[in-house]
């Protein structure tokens, strides 16, 4: 199974027929507990918060699609704040973590707002300048936290560079791979630590499931998560899994789409009258489009932001009227969603280091038709 193609693995990695009825979907398996054939003495499974066949099954996907190799593994948890919390479960008081500044508002949230109360210490960078990320490292450093592409500023952030200043001071690197997915981009096999997903998104791909998930090459690591997981709870049920495995088994068909349609928006939008900047790895305009097109295997992903050029009131208004482009939070299902960070996914950053343009919407572009995207958005914008 390690040697087969990513399509094949993601339809057949830890997804056996079932030796009992020889299902060819994994079952979900509804139940809080397991008899045992003596104390002490089980099948494997003896409660579900533990561990559950149908959650088992996932996690043996997600660490085959993103190469966690023999002696790793994955932990799949109830949302990608909880797979994030588990990760900062893995430091003491006086430790230290660098976050984007331009991460994820719930991201910048979490760290400031809750394990910075534990005694973590805090800093932001931006990962896509060396000296920049060197600054704010020091020896109390223990965790590295990328995006990239960020979000919704879509930046591409060098993961071998950020391993290197990581690693010098002895600090792990976890990279939130949910825009790339494994089928972009696989951080582990580029040297990372950890990897983590919202399978909410692109893994689960159908804006119908929560869930989250951790991944690392280290199985002394992967037990500490599985221990903190089992001690604190944060599991997701097997109906959620069920429905992420499901996911997996279309993503690499949905990523070619995903990232077609993008690109054809963002090229769209780039020579729009009326837009004055379009965030799209893609573009050869992009900063660090040679990086993306290396790392990222010349595919750049399913979402796009741009600046309207009449400003705050015209992203407000476009955000309004679009009839294909759903306006909710979220991103990566086969839909098309649009936003306005600022006052919606980013709200909690504002007046802070990691705030977003006022005027930034946010696009995670779907699998319909582009040729009506790309009208649904020319109504839009005028």
């Amino acid at each position: 199974m390690t040697d087969d193609r990513f399509e094949t693995r993601a339809i057949h990695a830890g997804q056996e027929p079932d030796p009992t009825t020889g299902a060819v979907t994994v079952p979900i398996y509804a139940t809080s507990t397991y008899a045992q054939d003596r104390p002490g003495q089980h099948k494997g499974y003896e409660y579900s918060r533990t561990d559950n066949p149908t959650r088992h099954a996932l996690e043996a996907a997600l660490a085959s699609l993103e190469g966690a190799g023999q002696d790793g593994g994955s932990v799949a948890a109830s949302s990608g704040m909880a797979a994030t919390a588990l990760i900062a479960w893995l430091l003491s008081p006086g430790d230290g973590v660098v976050i984007p500044d331009d991460a994820y508002g719930g991201t910048h949230r979490f760290f400031y707002n809750v394990a910075a109360q534990s005694g973590i210490e805090v800093a932001v960078a931006d990962m896509t300048d060396r000296a920049a990320l060197e600054a704010v490292m020091t020896e109390a450093t223990k965790l590295v936290w990328v995006e990239t592409p960020t979000n919704p500023m879509l930046r591409v952030v060098d993961l071998a560079m950020v391993n290197e200043v990581a690693h010098a001071v002895g600090a792990m690197v976890c990279v939130d791979n949910t825009f790339a997915t494994p089928y972009l981009q696989r951080p582990l096999e580029l040297g990372c630590d950890l990897v983590m997903h919202s399978t909410t998104k692109y893994l689960g791909g159908h804006s119908d499931v929560v869930g989250g998930a951790v991944m690392a090459n280290d199985a002394e690591l992967i037990e500490r998560l599985r221990y903190l997981q089992n001690t604190a709870g944060p599991v997701p049920g097997p109906f959620d899994s069920y429905l992420v495995l499901r996911g997996l088994k279309t993503l690499a068909v949905r990523m070619e789409a995903h990232c077609a349609n993008a690109l054809a928006i963002a090229e769209y939008l780039s020579s729009h009258s009326e837009v004055e900047e379009v965030f799209f790895p893609g573009l050869a305009s992009h900063p660090q489009h040679e990086l993306a097109a290396d790392q990222m295997g010349g595919k750049y992903g399913g979402m796009v932001s741009f600046r309207p050029k009449s400003g705050i009131e015209a992203a407000n208004a476009i955000a309004a009227a679009t009839r294909l482009f759903f306006l909710a939070e979220s991103l990566g299902g086969v839909e098309s969603l649009i936003e306005v960070p600022a006052v919606m996914t980013h709200l909690s950053v504002a007046g802070t280091s990691n705030a977003v343009p006022d005027d930034l919407v946010r696009l995670s572009v779907g699998i319909e038709h582009v040729d009506d995207l790309i009208a649904d958005l020319a109504q839009a914008i005028g």
